[in-house]
């Protein structure tokens, strides 16, 4: 069963910018905290942003200042707007969705940064 559905990747040259959207179920929108994570080829998981249920954000210092976290609960939606992209963020790009008693993860998006 898919809980989370990304969409929003692609290619992009270096200094654009990127909407990534995440879909999810109105039970993970009521009550989860939700984040953005990112896999670069070769290397660890690392997370990009987080939101609470109550809009309370927080950020990884490498994208601080270059990205929004958004959701809206109403339409089910999680947003990552970024920004000045660089090449460093190239990517697969997941929602995650964490709950009292599980957590969820989306397919990945491809994020591509490059001239």
């Amino acid at each position: 069963q898919v809980h989370l559905v990304e969409s929003g990747g692609g290619l992009v040259q270096p200094g654009g910018s990127l909407r990534l959207s995440c879909a999810g179920s109105p039970r993970i929108f009521r009550t989860y905290e939700m984040h953005w994570y990112r896999q670069a080829p070769g290397k660890q998981r690392k997370l990009v942003a987080g939101i609470t249920s109550g809009g309370v954000t927080k950020y990884a210092d490498t994208v601080k200042g270059r990205c929004t976290i958004e959701r809206d609960n109403a339409r089910t939606m999680m947003y990552l707007q970024m920004n000045n992209l660089e090449s460093e963020d190239t990517a697969v790009y997941y929602c995650h969705a964490r709950g009292d008693i599980e957590e969820l993860w989306g397919q990945g998006t491809q994020v591509t940064v490059s001239s």
